[in-house]
Order: structure tokens, then C-alpha cells, then sequence
């Protein structure tokens, strides 16, 4: 089965977690596409929708599924979003897309957090997929040598404003054995906004194709 089969196979699959009369947070990417695809079939049954991007929300918009701002809906009981990588214990790295701050509010603002994956996100370490951190864009440099100092490799993914207006760096050559200390030793960084991995908030529930993979 090709890759794309395998997405629209795991947005139908997250169906199954949406509650009637909700409102449900929704992420950003090629596979949450899917799934706002599938949503939009429906759409009659819910309230409407929180997205973590621009690109979301036009879409979500397309298919008349109502948009609102967290701020009015307060928490969520669900939320679904997408992964550049997921190790064994559902922790990931987000962030290819550069929404990853708004993905990682939603997230903790969100009881329940589902992640579609195909399976070549699969990994038993997470670093080989370059690890993005938003900045303040004034702090670019700064921040990249602080980063260096820890180890990484940062480069500045020029030309990319996220929706927030500020830049990301994407951080390379990582082995990410204990990736909730690095989450936190990234975040400590002035000027840092957001630290795309998803570790001491991991998914939920993951689901690769129509399959839910079970947390190590």
C-alpha cells in the first residue's frame, strides 16, 4: 500500500475518536489533510473545529466546517495532528511544517492528543529527522549558539516566517536518548518559542494506516 493510502487510511481511522456535538483541535500537514477530509463527512455532527495553522483553517473552511479560536472554546477533548517522526513511546518530533507552536498549545490544551503516522515515521530514536525550534527573530544567532553549546547543529531554515512571524531553526545530527530532558534544555534557551518535540506531552494514541499502534 503507497503512502498516501496509508494517510487516508489513519484520517478515516481517527473518526472513530471524534465525539458528537465537540469541537475538535485539528493540526497541520499531508496527513491531518486527510483527515479534515474525512471530517468534512461529518461535519453535521460536530460544533465545529480549533486549528494549529493558516493552511488548516483555509481548508477546514473549504469544506464549511466552522473555525473558532481556542480562547472561546476553552479545552479540547480531542485533537489530532500529524508527526515528522514517533519513537516507541509515542513521543515525537513536529514541527516540518513550521506550526509547531500552535500544534504543541493544542496539544496540551487537548484531553485526548491522536497522531497519524505513516509507517516511515516509525523510529526507535528520535534525531534523524532534523529537529525544528522556533525563535524570536532577533535571537536567531543567539539562540543557534547556545545550541551548539548542547551539542546540536543548528541551520536557519531561511525564507520560513511561521504564523506567528517569528524564524526556525532546524537542529541536526541529534540522537534524542532522554528527549524530555532535551525538550527542556532546548526550551531554557532565551528566545526560544517552541521546541518541536512532543516528549513530555507525547500522543495519546497513535495511528499508523487503520492501525492503533500500542505504547511500549
Amino acid at each position: 500500500m503507497d503512502k498516501e493510502a496509508q494517510k487516508r487510511l489513519a484520517g478515516r481511522k481517527a473518526l472513530e475518536y471524534v465525539e458528537d456535538g465537540t469541537v475538535v483541535g485539528v493540526g497541520t500537514g499531508s496527513t491531518v489533510a486527510h483527515f479534515i477530509d474525512a471530517l468534512a463527512t461529518i461535519k453535521h455532527r460536530i460544533e465545529g473545529a480549533v486549528s494549529s495553522s493558516e493552511r488548516s483553517t483555509a481548508l477546514l473552511k473549504e469544506h464549511g466546517i466552522p473555525v473558532f479560536d481556542l480562547n472561546s472554546t476553552g479545552g479540547l477533548p480531542l485533537y489530532v495532528d500529524g508527526a515528522d517522526e514517533c519513537d516507541p513511546w509515542n513521543r515525537l518530533i513536529k514541527g516540518g511544517g513550521a506550526a509547531l507552536t500552535r500544534e504543541k498549545i493544542l496539544a496540551a490544551a487537548s484531553s485526548k492528543f491522536v497522531c497519524l503516522i505513516d509507517p516511515a515515521k516509525q523510529v526507535d530514536l528520535l534525531g534523524a529527522f532534523p529537529l525544528p525550534i522556533e525563535v524570536i527573530p532577533m535571537a536567531r544567532s543567539y539562540v543557534a549558539r547556545q545550541i551548539v553549546k548542547l551539542g546540536g547543529q543548528p541551520v536557519w531554515r531561511d525564507g520560513v516566517t511561521t504564523d506567528n512571524g517569528n524564524w526556525i531553526l532546524d537542529v541536526h545530527n541529534l540522537r534524542l536518548s532522554d528527549p524530555v530532558r532535551a525538550e527542556a534544555d532546548y526550551g531554557r534557551i532565551v528566545g526560544v518559542v517552541c521546541v518541536g518535540l512532543f516528549a513530555a506531552r507525547p500522543a495519546d494514541v497513535v495511528i499508523v494506516g487503520d492501525q492503533i499502534r500500542a505504547n511500549r
